[in-house]
């Protein structure tokens, strides 16, 4: 594929204008439309951005090579598929859906139309993580926790899908073994859906993985742990460093690895217009974003069965 690749953002909110800039720098592709439900928006963005642009992403996708989704968690579905079913590769913001019957006749649809489908699970592109994920040896534990403030923004959906996807995903690529057992607690705060929740993930090879998330935290919180025989390494994935802690025939030695500050969205981009344009497998696949999908989906049934036992003994 020599020439550029004719890509639209669908929705340039808050995420989607993001990407709507990188698509515009990239030089393997060229943003051809910015489209939105909100007319004044879709009109700002594309004039900035020197693009056409529609409230009605059904009539511009003829001609098109490519499309990033940002609209809504609820209506990722629709676009995606109406994307896919006009021959367009597609990078889809997580997650990738709301029911796996619905990401399952996606990942179904891009394959049989042998078009490429990938997930924006941002933080796999971290160099900090993609070090830690390529460290030897297996990991025991895996402690996570991210907490944030409270953002209207992401409400749409309950904090699992909203925050804890992330670190299930960042959980599944660390501990590379299928899951076993999941427990999970969580309470409504601030909203009608679960605004805190923790989850406890069994894989069949021994490996625990602990993740908390909170969105009413008054100061947000980043935290990767991962123990394994000998070591552990603590991850600053928003300072892009690692510290290690090993045992070692001299005693416990400690050292920091630090990496050059990268931008994770444009890495996404450059990955995902590379991947159409190359061939070969996203880094983050339609079928890996279905096995973080389904475990957040177990992880949010567990969370409000448990609330509904609970309530109903009150």
């Amino acid at each position: 594929m020599n020439q550029r690749l004719r890509t639209a953002v669908i929705g340039v909110g808050y995420m989607g204008r993001f990407h709507a800039e990188k698509l515009a720098a990239t030089a393997g592709a060229e943003l051809a439309v910015v489209v939105d439900a909100d007319a004044a928006r879709a009109t700002e963005i594309g004039a900035r951005l020197g693009c056409a642009h529609s409230t009605d992403h059904k009539a511009v996708l003829a001609g098109l090579d490519a499309a990033c989704v940002a609209v809504p968690t609820e209506r990722h579905f629709e676009v995606v598929r109406d994307c896919l079913e006009a021959g367009l590769h597609v990078l889809v913001e997580k997650p990738l859906a709301t029911t796996l019957d619905q990401a399952d006749r996606l990942l179904s649809l891009a394959g049989a139309r042998h078009l490429v489908l990938q997930v924006g699970h941002l933080q796999r592109f971290n160099p900090a993580f993609q070090a830690l994920a390529a460290q030897p040896g297996r990991p025991l534990f895996i402690d996570i926790e991210r907490l944030a403030p409270f953002n209207a923004r992401g409400a749409d959906v309950d904090v699992v899908l909203d925050l804890m996807i992330h670190d299930l995903d960042l959980a599944l690529a660390l501990a590379r073994a299928p899951v076993e057992a999941v427990s999970a607690c969580g309470f409504r705060i601030l909203t009608d859906a679960i605004d805190i929740a923790n989850a406890r993930i069994e894989f069949t090879d021994g490996c625990i993985a602990n993740l908390s998330a909170s969105r009413v935290s008054q100061t947000p919180v980043r935290k990767l742990r991962v123990f394994g025989q000998d070591q552990y390494i603590s991850a600053d994935l928003q300072g892009h460093k690692l510290r290690h802690v090993r045992r070692s025939a001299a005693g416990i030695e400690q050292s920091e690895q630090a990496f050059e500050r990268t931008d994770e969205l444009r890495a996404q981009t450059d990955a995902f217009v590379r991947t159409v344009r190359e061939g070969g497998q996203p880094l983050v696949s339609g079928e890996q974003g279905r096995r973080a999908l389904a475990l957040a989906l177990q992880v949010g049934g567990l969370v409000k069965d448990r609330l509904l036992r609970h309530t109903e003994t009150r």
